[in-house]
């Protein structure tokens, strides 16, 4: 049986969706979800849903519970204290739940930077959260992406109003990047083979070679408007996080975030991509996902 968390996220839809395609390939498919109204009445008559959040030690006790797969993805949030409490949560009931149920593989969204990402909130946390896993002996599938292309869907009103694309880092600095498609696909794929073994990453790069200030031409291109890249600071998106209700915490988290990928090399132009597991190229994406969402 295969366990799906996080079934109505965007990557955890995906991969889903993926799952049932495949048919009998797949086998029992079983997902752990806060709300299961939430869940499409497709999905609904095709799973075994668990009530509850995979935070939870007794709904993540029960949702392995004769698994032997796992697809394994820590939810973000902007309202927890701290993004270290945040992932030891959601791990420490994973774990728990492969040493008492037997879980036999995992397949987990990480993020690259794994020995070079110094004091990277959310990206050291994950990656800290990969070595608990690991820790156990479970087989473990680490999928690493950089930077997803879907963090620019959260300005589509800046991009269609403003005509402005802004991020933390350099312009002129080269920033890999990833489509969360390729990971849903990816960890369908993985799932669906229930041959390999051990413990590795998986990189995830896409085929991009592109500066922001590169992204926010392509995306002018597409859109067919101008758009021009802002650089902001740690700091100045840390503030507009808490105006819009992140704990200190969580928007600190972020802030160093920024920072670490403004000052060390793990997105950078010396991380070779990956056309097998990261095949979506931006312009690609920009066309079929960032448009609809600008333009409608």
């Amino acid at each position: 049986m295969i366990l799906v968390t996080t079934p109505t996220g965007r990557i955890g839809g995906q991969v889903l969706a993926s799952l049932l395609d495949a048919g009998d390939a797949a086998g029992p498919v079983r997902v752990v979800v806060r709300d299961p109204a939430r869940l499409s009445s497709r999905v609904r008559d095709r799973v075994e849903a668990v009530t509850g959040s995979h935070a939870d030690p007794d709904v993540m006790a029960k949702a392995c519970a004769g698994a032997d797969r796992v697809f394994w993805l820590v939810p973000p949030s902007l309202t927890a204290p701290s993004v270290e409490g945040h992932f030891g949560a959601f791990t420490r009931a994973l774990v728990d739940a492969i040493t008492a149920q037997g879980v036999e593989r995992v397949v987990a969204v990480s993020t690259l930077g794994r020995g070079v990402a110094r004091h990277a909130g959310q990206i050291s946390a994950s990656l800290a959260a990969d070595d608990e896993i690991r820790a156990t002996g479970v087989h473990h599938r680490a999928l690493c992406p950089p930077y997803l292309m879907e963090n620019l869907l959260a300005q589509a009103a800046a991009l269609r109003d403003a005509g402005e694309l802004t991020m933390a880092v350099a312009g002129d600095r080269v920033l890999r990047t990833c489509a969360t498609r390729d990971i849903g696909a990816t960890a369908a794929r993985l799932l669906l083979d229930g041959t390999w073994t051990g413990q590795a990453d998986v990189p995830m790069v896409g085929p991009d070679d592109l500066t922001p200030e590169g992204m926010a031409r392509v995306v002018s291109e597409v859109l067919d408007r101008p758009v021009r890249f802002r650089r902001a600071g740690a700091e100045e998106q840390k503030a507009a996080l808490l105006r819009y209700g992140a704990t200190d915490g969580a928007a600190q988290g972020l802030a160093d975030m920024m920072r670490a990928l403004d000052g060390q090399d793990f997105y950078g132009a010396g991380v070779p991509v990956t056309p097998d597991t990261a095949p979506t190229g931006f312009r690609r994406w920009c066309q079929e996902v960032l448009r609809p969402a600008v333009l409608g």
